[in-house]
């Protein structure tokens, strides 16, 4: 721990592209391939907060939206009541990937091999939890609905019959 506290802004960056996806630079910390989002862990191990995160991206793949978002989303995993059962949850996931050949889940290089993965365990509750959870994690956060061509909510507003509802111009 004591190198990252010593570790420069242009080293830190430098490591994080050369490493690749999402890179665990030590002790309870993910940064971003670009440097540009990092996060800390209190709970889970840096690794399974990696492999929520692309797991999160692979069930809802928005190429538009950043990780940042997708590490919001799935951040309420990383308390202590949540620890055991989304690292099992994680465990059985690896074990999958293992089944199909790979390494592990997050070292699964193509995102079809990983959607696969995936499909073979969305009957679990732990499957069901992660993509519950990310429908509401995801969704509301008030940063990505304009990527969406989302405004928000009507009411405050007088409802959507005169702020939009009508526009449509594709039928």
């Amino acid at each position: 721990m004591k190198k990252l506290k010593n570790m420069t802004r242009r080293q830190l960056l430098s490591r994080s592209v050369a490493a690749g996806a999402a890179l665990v630079v030590g002790p309870g910390f993910i940064a971003g391939k670009d440097g540009a989002w990092a996060t800390t862990m209190d709970a889970l191990k840096p690794e399974a907060m990696a492999t929520l995160i692309q797991m999160a991206r692979d069930i809802y793949p928005h190429d538009q939206v950043g990780d940042e978002y997708y590490v919001i989303a799935v951040k309420g995993y990383d308390v202590p009541e949540a620890v055991d059962e989304t690292e099992a949850g994680i465990a059985a996931l690896d074990a999958a990937a293992r089944e199909a050949g790979f390494d592990s889940y997050l070292k699964t290089g193509w995102e079809k091999d990983r959607v696969a993965i995936l499909r073979g365990m969305e009957d679990t509750a732990f499957f069901q939890k992660v993509r519950g959870g990310l429908v509401t994690g995801l969704y509301n956060q008030k940063a990505i609905w304009p990527i969406f061509g989302y405004e928000g909510e009507s009411y405050s507003h007088g409802g959507y019959i005169n702020r939009g509802f009508d526009d449509i111009n594709w039928i």
